[in-house]
């Protein structure tokens, strides 16, 4: 898993490196310019000056014209960066037109030296809605206006700038096809990936949409979280000297825990899961989740059907196994099998069968405790007392809300994530998950492209399903189901909760992504072994 930073973390991160003597400030802002300028030239290199020219060079490479820049650039260090990028593609024979929003005698000392080095080689012009939209057509924009410390809105003549460039209505705009937002989109907070100040209502939010996006060291939350990769457009991370944290208290989800088997196992050293159902005509959703959990590798996993549905349940399976159970009493009874150390509950459930099996399921009537999936039904049944799901819950319990579950679990947790972001650093969907899942005592996998999975420890990892990993065909009726049997099969095959449900969430969009369009919920468990041949499993 790869580490996330905060904006807090990242300042900390500096401050630490300039503090140990490994790198300095101006050094950093140096290598930060020169990230950027890579990644121009990797994202797009049909453009021209892929090396530095000399000063002597009347005519670039050939051309009668150079290409041209416009640098926009802010009252702190990001800005800074912008300064050394216009140095920087000057001295490859672009024409470099730079904008600047602010006093240059406010700036920091290594932005103000950067400017200062600017200042040597070309002119700088205020950042004026009336003056940037007058500069006529440029090969490449570069918006180093505001990073990762923005705390207020962006207001006035600036915000016109930004909605100018995210094409506002009442002024035409334009959509850069070559906007580059050094560390983010200026407006966007880094922590939640909301544009900082903008209603759900208005629709040109003071925020460019960007092609690519250069940040430093480490993504940071708000590149994957909300509408932050709609702004980013593209992520790319560069190095600027610093070392590595170690044990990040928020990852992102890039490769699966170790999935392998070992050899000379028997069967009930995977595992043996427990996918209860609903009556007739609904055992569909369990039954995927059950599939899911024996393709994920659980050594075995039986169906738990009211009598209803056994012949429904027992026409549609083969290697899957059935247990006949009508209610509390019989799952309790056939809980003391204590080889049975993973259960599955909700999928197709019926609120009312959940509202009885539940709080078995979680160790009622004598029942052991043992690592718990619920989903769907297992939740909606507490929608009018989540408090009598947390006062059940334990540590080994995961839960998988989607949002509308979410909010009617953690209502004003979800009420506050709903508001508008007025200030940043701005409440996330990290922090919402964070906070239900102390409230729980379990861990909460929160459902979305930018599914957020937090531990009652403080532990959390993002699995973004954005960018080169997008899996839209996600969104159909089932891959739910298919998710919470995915994190079954691995509960089963002991694996911490949080791991699991991470592991899980990982295998679920890489199955979408190798089946592709024309997805249906039914097909990802059969994808899962294709998964794992990528896995070299």
């Amino acid at each position: 898993m790869a580490e996330l930073l905060t904006a807090a973390q990242m300042r900390n991160a500096e401050q630490a490196g300039i503090d140990s003597g490994r790198v300095t400030g101006l050094g950093m802002m140096e290598r930060a310019g020169e990230g950027v300028v890579e990644a121009i030239f990797e994202a797009w290199p049909e453009l021209p000056g892929g090396r530095p020219v000399g000063a002597s060079e009347k005519r670039y490479l050939g051309q009668e014209e150079a290409p041209r820049a416009v640098i926009l650039c802010g009252p702190g260090n990001n800005g800074g960066d912008g300064f050394v990028v216009a140095r920087l593609l000057a001295g490859r024979g672009w024409a470099v037109e730079v904008f600047f929003h602010g006093d240059a005698a406010g700036l920091p000392p290594d932005a103000k030296t950067n400017y200062d080095r600017w200042c040597g080689i070309g002119e700088v012009s205020s950042l004026t809605y009336r003056d940037f939209k007058n500069t006529g057509d440029a090969d490449l924009y570069v918006d180093a206006v505001f990073g990762t410390g923005l705390t207020r809105p962006v207001e006035g003549d600036l915000a016109r700038v930004l909605r100018y460039l995210a094409g506002d209505g009442g002024d035409r705009g334009f959509f850069a096809p070559r906007l580059v937002a050094v560390d983010v989109p200026s407006g966007l907070d880094s922590d939640s990936g909301r544009v900082v100040g903008a209603g759900s209502q208005e629709w040109a939010p003071a925020c460019p949409y960007c092609a690519l996006t250069v940040t430093f060291h480490a993504m940071k939350p708000g590149h994957l979280l909300a509408d932050g990769p709609a702004f980013c457009g593209k992520v790319v991370v560069q190095g600027i000297g610093l070392a590595e944290q170690l044990s990040p208290r928020l990852s992102l989800v890039e490769t699966p825990q170790d999935l392998s088997k070992g050899q000379g196992q028997h069967k009930y050293g995977y595992g043996h899961a427990l996918v209860l159902t609903g009556g007739f005509g609904h055992t569909g959703a369990a039954r995927m989740a059950a599939r899911a959990a024996l393709r994920v590798g659980a050594g075995l996993v039986t169906l738990a059907v009211p009598g209803s549905a056994q012949m429904e349940v027992a026409a549609q399976i083969t290697a899957l196994m059935m247990r006949r159970v009508e209610d509390g009493v019989g799952l309790a009874a056939l809980l003391e099998d204590g080889r049975l150390n993973a259960l599955c509950l909700g999928p197709g459930l019926g609120v009312e069968r959940a509202r009885d099996l539940v709080p078995v399921a979680l160790g009622s009537e004598g029942v052991k405790p043992r690592p718990v999936v619920l989903d769907a039904d297992a939740l909606t049944a507490f929608a009018e007392a989540p408090q009598d799901l947390f006062d059940k819950a334990h540590e080994g319990c995961v839960l998988t809300p989607h949002g509308g579950e979410f909010a009617r679990l953690f209502p004003d947790i979800a009420e506050r994530l709903a508001k508008a972001a007025t200030r940043g650093p701005a409440y996330s969907k990290v922090d919402a998950a964070r906070d239900a899942a102390a409230r729980a005592g379990c861990t909460v996998l929160l459902k979305g492209p930018d599914t957020v999975i937090a531990a009652p420890d403080g532990r959390c990892a993002i699995n973004a399903a954005v960018y080169d990993r997008a899996a839209p065909w996600l969104a159909t009726a089932g891959s739910g189901d298919v998710l919470a049997g995915l994190i079954t099969g691995l509960l089963a095959r002991r694996f911490d909760p949080f791991a699991a449900a991470g592991t899980a969430a990982w295998l679920h969009v890489e199955a979408a992504r190798a089946f592709g369009p024309g997805l249906v919920a039914e097909d990802l468990p059969e994808m899962i072994p294709q998964v794992f041949r990528t896995l070299a499993l």
